[in-house]
């Protein structure tokens, strides 16, 4: 073996590579932030400032919220099937079966309905934004809405946070009201829980903090599904391949970041509880 292959398989060689490729995946997370950050500010600063766009914010909650529906109805419907066949084969055992609905409930409304709504959307909205603005930034059609005194933040990227923070919070509780019915018809009507017992247990263990809470995150995560789709756009270069990887990356991060975010939202609301209760 030579004298290089010997100086690369060292340990303080091997650790020594491993710090570099910490320290560039921390810069990288925090230029990531950084960029996100003032993306945020140039829209806060436009929102304040500019003449809302009108056409644009209705047509950006039609493709957004409208065309999003069916799939979040299905997911949420199907999220709740999927908990009512485990809570029910998991309490059956101990002849609790009434304990299902709150078993059901307190998972769609709190953690599956905002998370997975938020997931689906991030997939379907975040990579059609990337890809919209994407096209546009390789095709030089930015460049030109700047020449023509157009803000491309106020044009582009505005209406779709707006949209986003707005509509992601009525997507996640119809994802909640579906999944809840879902689970309650499979296990009521099909499986014969009784109907007093499942709803008395769910009054009762299932507190209103709880929908709050579930809901009062889904702004956020849409908030940072449309700001990391719209960085992706605005950096894409390299024709069609850059628009097909721009699209990738932001679902992924998109994604990411919402389970990221949805965990520490979590852990702080819980936190919050115990501290007000």
């Amino acid at each position: 073996m030579s004298a290089d292959a010997l100086d690369y398989l060292h340990p303080r060689r091997q650790a020594r590579g491993l710090l570099v490729l910490i320290g560039r995946g921390v810069l990288d997370l925090l230029g990531w932030i950084g960029q996100l950050s003032i993306l945020f500010r140039d829209c806060s600063r436009t929102a304040l400032h500019d003449r809302p766009r009108y056409q644009i914010f209705a047509a950006q909650f039609f493709h957004i919220g409208l065309l999003s529906l069916p799939i979040v109805l299905v997911t949420g419907a199907s999220m709740g099937l999927v908990m009512a066949v485990q809570a029910h084969a998991t309490l059956v055992r101990f002849n609790a079966e009434a304990m299902c609905g709150p078993m059901v409930m307190y998972s769609m409304v709190t953690q599956l309905g905002p998370s997975m709504s938020a997931i689906l959307v991030a997939g379907r909205v975040g990579s059609n934004i990337a890809a919209e603005i994407g096209t546009m930034k390789v095709t030089e059609q930015i460049d030109a809405l700047r020449v023509m005194g157009t803000d491309p933040v106020s044009y582009l990227v505005l209406p779709r946070v707006a949209a986003l923070v707005l509509l992601l919070p009525m997507m996640a509780a119809l994802a909640d009201f579906a999944g809840v019915w879902a689970g309650a018809g499979l296990l009521v009507g099909l499986w014969g829980v009784d109907q007093g017992a499942y709803w008395h247990q769910t009054e009762k263990y299932l507190a209103s903090w709880d929908v709050l809470m579930g809901l009062a995150k889904t702004p956020f995560l849409g908030l940072l599904i449309a700001l990391v789709a719209c960085r992706q756009g605005l950096q894409t270069g390299g024709g069609a391949t850059g628009v097909g990887q721009s699209c990738t990356r932001a679902v992924v991060q998109g994604c990411a970041t919402v389970l990221v975010v949805n965990f520490l939202i979590t852990l702080l609301t819980n936190k919050l509880y115990h501290l007000l209760h």
